[in-house]
């Protein structure tokens, strides 16, 4: 809820991924756990389209107020742009989850931190970017070697 809230108002920054006990303690887990949020957040941002095709009047009135929507093709079309997916939350039921391991969120994201810092290959930046980087990281070092840092 503190990071929904900021981001319905309008804020573009949310301050505190990854952090806990007040922000003395960074944890890859946590960083991952609320990146999946920010995730869901962002899908809330996007709102939900109302329309003439997305209400589909005409749907509503074949199917009626008892009927099985989930049988019509205009349900698996839009149902399928307003879902969202998750790497870490498991909505699966608790045989297939605990077939699976039983993992619960704080244990999947350990090892999705892990499989990325094992395995994470960054793409290198432009040799044009890394020359001006540079260039302001030297500056930078003349500037404080004249103030005598």
């Amino acid at each position: 809820m503190t990071s929904l809230l900021p981001a319905v108002t309008g804020s573009n920054i949310i301050y505190g991924m990854g952090m806990l006990e007040m922000g003395m303690t960074m944890s890859y887990e946590q960083l991952l756990i609320d990146q999946e949020i920010v995730r869901m957040i962002r899908r809330v941002l996007q709102g939900i389209p109302v329309n003439k095709e997305t209400i589909a009047l005409d749907v509503i009135q074949k199917v009626g107020p008892a009927g099985n929507y989930l049988r019509e093709r205009h349900t698996l079309k839009y149902m399928r742009q307003e879902l969202s997916s998750t790497k870490l939350i498991n909505r699966r039921m608790r045989d297939h989850w605990l077939n699976e391991g039983g993992k619960d969120m704080a244990q999947r994201a350990r090892e999705q931190a892990i499989e990325i810092l094992e395995n994470y290959q960054p793409i290198p930046l432009p040799d044009e970017a890394a020359k001006k980087i540079r260039a302001i990281v030297e500056e930078g070092e003349a500037e404080a070697a004249e103030m005598g840092e």
